[in-house]
């Protein structure tokens, strides 16, 4: 069973329900083909595909090449220290536009203040 803190914290990453409960299985049950995880979690297999897209797009869910496909969980340390981050890298990027977005936003508000 997954703690509510942990599930609390990984939800802040922007991963859903079905993602922690996805993440938590492997990372428990070690490396899965699709069918299994669908059967353990009595999920249909499209939402496992689904959240194991997630998961890989957000690099703590990696696939074997082999086939059928087998996937894996990084470690919960490694899986937290590369979402902390990706958290950072959007907040850099964010920042590094601070004053075009703020330019952009007072054109805007100046053409509307001509306007009435």
């Amino acid at each position: 069973m997954i703690s509510e803190r942990i599930n609390g914290a990984l939800k802040k990453f922007r991963l859903s329900d079905i993602d922690v409960q996805v993440y938590f299985f492997l990372a428990n049950q070690g490396s899965n083909e699709i069918r299994e995880i669908a059967v353990a979690l009595n999920l249909p297999e499209k939402t496992i595909r689904k959240s194991l897209k997630h998961l890989q797009t957000t690099r703590i869910v990696k696939a074997s090449i082999e086939h059928p496909l087998e996937f894996m969980a990084l470690p919960f340390e490694r899986a937290l220290d590369l979402l902390i981050e990706i958290k950072k890298e959007q907040a850099k990027t964010l920042k590094a536009t601070r004053e075009e977005l703020l330019s952009t936003w007072r054109s805007l508000t100046e053409k509307d203040d001509e306007k009435s």
